[in-house]
């Protein structure tokens, strides 16, 4: 991270430690609460419109489940590996998806959430552009967008290559300028290259799982696929900052599946292992490893419930409580990353001040 820089706030899928997530007042939360920039995660539907869902399978997030009309919809399909039951956004139109009202994915951590089921529709990625916009201007400073793509290799299997609808989009709504705002994420580099080959001119990160392997390499080299852990040795590091003119360029390193990639975004895990000296929480090399390399470092995801602190920071024996989060972000922040993803950004920001007057 450049001396002296701000560590990033992003609302993971809006403020969703506070309304459901994905939805318009979770998106709109997040801004008025002080966010940087906002993460949507992006699926299509069966006439190519991309719509914000953490999964393509929706039974969980809104009411399809309870619907009759769309009874017959549900289907079993596999999905990078993982067999699923339920309803698919690729089996509807935008225009019956944009029937459905959300509810909270998290309903047994965040009953308060729950509340406010029914309340909202799921918003096209044309929407939440729209929201971002207009939150900028009302802020009067540049709102980011950080998307990320889903599935990609399934959806391009299927006839819906999600990099070509986004980059299309994007650049019909005026986000293809260059002008910083723009970030696209993706567990499968495959997407980000095709973003990058398409010509958009966006900050391309690579999501890094604390276990198992990227499923377009899955696909392409089964059981023998490289693992996410082997991004993360020196040579790993070496090769995805390779095409970036990072520190750790190196001629021949990076070519191919890689390239094009500016920074890592890494679960927590991987920031914040089980490790202690004489009783101290002591963070990994990871972000060191990693700028030492010219890549930026970002990691997900905050959360403040007992549920989802590491160990050390949790109190009482309750899930849905929060714990000492304010200890475990600002741990987080010391470790040097170039931004968070959060929940609850309006926490976040709290950490991160406290962090900066510290220091």
């Amino acid at each position: 991270m450049p001396e002296n820089s701000v560590p990033t706030v992003i609302a993971h899928r809006g403020a969703s430690g506070y309304r459901p997530e994905h939805t318009r007042a979770a998106f709109e939360l997040a801004f008025v609460q002080g966010a940087d920039a906002v993460e949507p995660d992006l699926v299509a539907t069966r006439d190519g419109v991309l719509v914000v869902r953490h999964e393509n399978e929706i039974s969980g997030t809104t009411d399809v489940a309870s619907r009759p009309e769309f009874a017959a919809r549900r289907s079993r399909r596999v999905i990078d590996g993982e067999a699923l039951t339920g309803w698919f956004t690729e089996d509807f139109t935008w225009a019956e998806l944009s029937t459905l009202r959300t509810r909270e994915r998290l309903g047994h951590l965040r009953p308060r959430n729950a509340d406010f089921d029914g309340s909202g529709a799921i918003l096209r990625l044309s929407d939440l552009l729209e929201i971002i916009d207009s939150a900028s201007e009302s802020a009067d400073r540049a709102l980011g967008l950080v998307a990320e793509i889903k599935h990609a290799t399934y959806f391009a299997s299927i006839g819906l290559p999600l990099d070509e609808l986004l980059v299309a989009e994007l650049a019909a709504a005026g986000w293809n300028s260059g002008d910083g705002r723009l970030t696209i994420e993706s567990f499968e580099q495959c997407a980000l290259e095709g973003v990058r080959r398409r010509g958009l001119r966006s900050k391309n990160v690579f999501l890094l799982e604390a276990s198992g392997s990227p499923a377009d390499l899955v696909a392409q080299h089964g059981s023998s696929a490289r693992d996410f852990a082997s991004f993360l040795t020196p040579a790993g590091l070496a090769g995805l900052a390779a095409s970036t003119g990072g520190a750790g360029a190196v001629a021949g390193i990076g070519i191919g599946i890689g390239a094009g990639v500016d920074g890592i975004s890494v679960d927590k895990e991987l920031i914040l292992p089980v490790v202690t000296d004489g009783g101290t929480v002591i963070p990994s090399t990871v972000v060191a490893d990693a700028h030492e390399e010219g890549l930026e470092v970002y990691t997900w995801t905050l959360r403040p419930e007992n549920e989802f602190l590491s160990e050390p920071f949790r109190q009482g024996p309750h899930p849905s409580v929060h714990g000492d989060w304010a200890g475990e972000f600002a741990l987080i922040f010391r470790s040097g990353v170039d931004g968070v993803f959060a929940d609850h950004p309006d926490l976040a920001i709290t950490a991160r001040a406290v962090v900066g007057e510290g220091e």
